[in-house]
């Protein structure tokens, strides 16, 4: 009867961890896809071994594509859902679409087209903020950084704010285009994007 229990308990411990284990699939562009340095370098490669050295109770699956589009991840997400069943799916993307002058209202279309894929599937759904550089015209910009708090605010999704927005002033941590983070900025990213997801995780 006693051994009975202990491996009653022993199945039902198993699958209280189970339950609680948690997989983020990211999916974005360069920003996200450790771009021009070894991908084990990029932040989210990070935060998944930095997840593995706590105990390995959530995994990381870093599906993001330098150079990427809004249009492009919509193609890509059905099959990328089917393989990997996340619990959550973090969105960083748009930068291409406004670096290429896309009309704010297809960029709106395809994240709001993405964040309905996810749903359909059961997974949380986490909406990063994505900054232009301040050159683009005023009103350009007020119309595509909007779009990010605007479907967060009607799909009730949490919104990672920009994460960008402080690396971006330290020239130490930027490549030399002025738009892309060094290595040296992963861990920094990692960190603001494991503060923001700990909560979210049950942490």
């Amino acid at each position: 009867m006693k051994r009975a229990l202990l491996i009653l308990f022993v199945g039902l411990g198993s699958l209280v961890a189970s339950a609680q284990s948690q997989t983020l699939l990211v999916l974005g562009d360069s920003l996200s896809a450790g771009y021009q340095m070894p991908i084990e370098q990029s932040w989210p490669a990070l935060l998944n071994q930095q997840w593995q050295d706590e105990g390995g109770e959530h995994r990381l699956i870093n599906a993001s594509v330098s150079g990427e589009t809004t249009q492009g991840a919509v193609a890509r997400l059905p099959a990328l859902l089917a393989t990997h069943q996340p619990d959550w799916l973090l969105i960083e993307l748009g930068g291409n679409d406004g670096l290429r002058g896309f009309a704010p209202a297809i960029t709106r279309q395809n994240l709001a087209k993405m964040i309905a894929l996810a749903q359909e599937r059961k997974t949380k759904v986490v909406l990063t903020q994505i900054q232009l550089p301040r050159n683009y015209g005023a009103r350009y910009l007020r119309q595509f950084e909007q779009i990010f708090p605007d479907l967060a605010n009607t799909n009730q999704l949490p919104l990672l704010p920009f994460f960008m927005d402080d690396i971006v002033l330290r020239p130490e941590l930027m490549m030399n285009d002025g738009i892309h983070p060094t290595p040296a900025a992963q861990p920094l990213i990692r960190d603001k994007v494991a503060r923001f997801m700990a909560p979210l995780l049950g942490h």
